[in-house]
């Protein structure tokens, strides 16, 4: 199995000769990266506009699911999401030690079900491609289905379990970040928007806080997530092209003892994240709305009633918790990471519906990109110049085309 690796083997780089890096978004992307710098010996730190770990590492549900989330088309992603899949429980251990806290990794493994034959002909589909892909999922017939998970429909049909799909408790992992982070050396900023990214000599300089003085630093990372693009100062060929994908998302409460539920269930239109303090987390709608931060009514009943459907026994718990969260969209969909065509500027953004299963392989590749020069092959295809408008053979450059 593929273990994070340990801060001491991050770098060879003397540390006299560490960077001072600022970094923009104080979400597990942010904090993650601004551990491991802190812990190799840079002076690290990180600004945010709002509290810690409150954007979409707050109101995301904590799923590791780099196999039953394949797609067509998006195969191309698999590696990345796999191998930062892999670094999972190495890094989780290496968090608890460096924090203190127990980010709850659980390893049940998910289910997606069907509960009807519509349903049944659309996951064989799926299964035979990610059975292609080498994912090892098994298919479970109804009766072995709710031989797991004896509260599902009565109806269910079939079903995939992904044994290798696991989920984290993400309040906690940006928790235990924060923590680390801190621990580490490293400065927080909190309510603290960047004005600016400064730019002088043609290389990022550092960055301009809200009613504050220039702080300016070798490497200036941008991991602000949905927000990214927005940040003022930076020329359009380095700006990355990342919009808010609006989410909303309910919880409910279970008795802890006696839970509904075990595995993460994925049903058609939502998935259940059970919690081991009983919650019961239900997701998520893919709202094309912008900064709206409106719950709506159609929004939770679409969520509330497709739970109902895979698991009746909701209509019993209260509601706990509901709130809406803004994935970091790409062109895309796929994460933006590595240097920018701006000198000096770093980016760790665009990660939309996987920020915290792409947390490890991010803060590792990232700061390593950082301490050494080096791009790691895993993240080599994720450059922001994928989305340069390369100009035709014999005809000259025309421009760039990021936006």
């Amino acid at each position: 199995m593929t273990t994070a690796r340990s801060n001491s083997d991050i770098s060879t780089r003397p540390m006299s000769d560490r960077p001072s890096v600022a970094i923009v978004g104080a979400g597990v992307v942010g904090l993650g990266i601004g551990w491991r710098l802190a812990a190799a010996g840079c002076r690290v730190e990180i600004f945010d506009k709002g509290e810690a770990g409150r954007g979409a590492s707050h109101a995301a549900a904590g799923m590791l699911a780099a196999g039953v989330e394949v797609e067509p088309g998006e195969e191309g992603q698999l590696p990345l999401n796999r191998h930062s899949q892999d670094l999972w429980p190495g890094f989780a251990e290496e968090l608890q030690a460096a924090s203190g806290i127990d980010v709850e990794l659980r390893t049940e493994g998910t289910l997606v079900v069907a509960l009807n034959a519509d349903d049944v002909a659309r996951l064989r589909f799926n299964f035979d491609l990610q059975k292609s892909l080498g994912l090892g999922h098994e298919w479970l017939t109804g009766s072995e289905v709710k031989r797991r998970e004896p509260y599902l429909h009565t109806g269910t049909a079939a079903a995939i379990l992904s044994p290798r799909d696991h989920q984290v408790e993400n309040r906690k992992v940006a928790l235990a970040l924060r923590t680390a982070f801190e621990r580490a050396g490293g400065r927080l900023h909190e309510n603290a928007p960047v004005e600016e990214i400064l730019v002088e000599g043609g290389r990022a300089a550092g960055l301009l806080p809200a009613g504050g003085r220039p702080h300016r630093a070798d490497v200036t990372v941008l991991a602000a997530g949905a927000w990214s693009r927005g940040i003022p100062g930076l020329p359009d060929d380095a700006r990355p092209p990342v919009r808010p994908v609006k989410g909303q998302m309910a919880a409910l409460r279970m008795d802890p003892r006696e839970p509904l539920l075990r595995h993460v269930v994925w049903t058609p239109g939502v998935y259940l994240v059970p919690r081991r303090d009983g919650r019961l987390v239900i997701g998520a709608t893919v709202e094309e709305r912008g900064f709206d931060t409106d719950l709506t009514a159609g929004g939770v009943m679409s969520l509330i009633e497709g739970a109902w459907r895979a698991l009746p026994g909701i209509e019993e718990l209260p509601i706990d918790e509901l709130w809406v969260g803004f994935r970091p969209g790409s062109r895309d969909d796929a994460p933006i990471l590595g240097p920018s065509a701006l000198d000096g500027l770093v980016l760790a953004t665009g990660h939309h519906r996987n920020g915290i299963l792409l947390t490890p392989v991010t803060a590792d590749a990232v700061s390593d990109y950082i301490l050494t020069g080096r791009i790691a092959d895993v993240i080599r295809p994720f450059g922001i110049d994928r989305f340069v408008k390369k100009a035709a053979p014999g005809r000259p450059q025309s421009g760039k085309e990021l936006p």
